[in-house]
């Protein structure tokens, strides 16, 4: 169980786009990496190819290191942390305290 997970709305706090906040579109476990709607962009220059008969430049995001990203809770960036209730396992905001999912 991960402090961050798809679809949560996050904060990056290190690199070039400091500040900004984003949905996560993808995270990967195994490098320790997650994709962040409308941050990190990068421009790929693609090949006419079936998927994109056109090809050119394409503006992407590219994945960031999931320790530059905090999530957000009521609007503040909050730590997460691990509490058991009900016989789950669940996520909570360091910040307030509360339960997150």
């Amino acid at each position: 169980m991960h402090k961050i997970k798809k679809d949560d709305l996050v904060k990056i706090i290190a690199g070039k786009d400091k500040d900004k906040q984003g949905k996560v579109l993808t995270v990967d476990t195994k490098n320790s990496t997650v994709l962040v709607e409308g941050c990190n962009m990068v421009t790929k220059h693609s090949k006419p190819a079936p998927g994109n008969p056109q090809g050119g430049i394409i503006h992407k995001e590219s994945p960031i290191h999931i320790s530059n990203v905090m999530l957000v809770v009521d609007g503040k960036a909050t730590r997460v942390g691990f509490e058991v209730k009900d016989g789950k396992k669940v996520r909570v905001a360091k910040a307030t305290g509360k339960v997150i999912d």
